[in-house]
């Protein structure tokens, strides 16, 4: 099964690491890592935030990736410009990894790879790790200086 997983993943937190983990675990033919352009990574924030250039979430994912990847995958990391774009479009993805927040735009995904006469891809859900104060980490959190990346309160 080829297996990709998109977004911003920046910056770079255990919550991003678990996507990544579902992805090398399901992704026997290969990973797919569609990382968000500079210009979408802005368009699709819901609250401003510093975002790392499109060249340092690459280099950060790409030693996360290889920091995890026990079983040297095909692991390939592709410029996102479009929001679906190659979860709807390339015909050789079988699934995408989610997260419980994304999981329900697998629906417009399989949709609109139907039109293209795609056969729909798998969701593969990972659930989210939380902070040690019991919420979700998340970027905003840790830019916002309330976290770190592992999800430790910062006082």
């Amino acid at each position: 099964m080829r297996v990709a997983v998109a977004g911003t993943f920046g910056p770079l937190h255990d919550g991003h690491r678990k996507l990544f983990e579902h992805a090398l675990r399901f992704g026997d033919d290969g990973v797919l890592i569609a990382l968000t352009s500079d210009e979408l990574a802005v368009e699709t924030r819901h609250e401003p935030r510093p975002i790392p250039s499109f060249g340092e979430r690459v280099r950060a994912v790409a030693d996360a990736v290889a920091d995890l990847d026990e079983r040297e995958r095909d692991v390939e990391i592709v410029e996102l410009t479009d929001e679906h774009g190659i979860a709807s479009d390339d015909p050789t993805i079988d699934a995408l990894v989610v997260s419980p927040e994304t999981a329900p735009e697998l629906a417009e995904i399989n949709d609109r790879r139907r039109e293209r006469g795609l056969e729909p891809i798998t969701g593969i859900v990972a659930p989210y790790v939380l902070a040690e104060d019991g919420e979700r980490i998340s970027s905003t959190r840790i830019v916002n200086g309330e976290i770190d990346e592992r999800g430790r309160v910062l006082e």
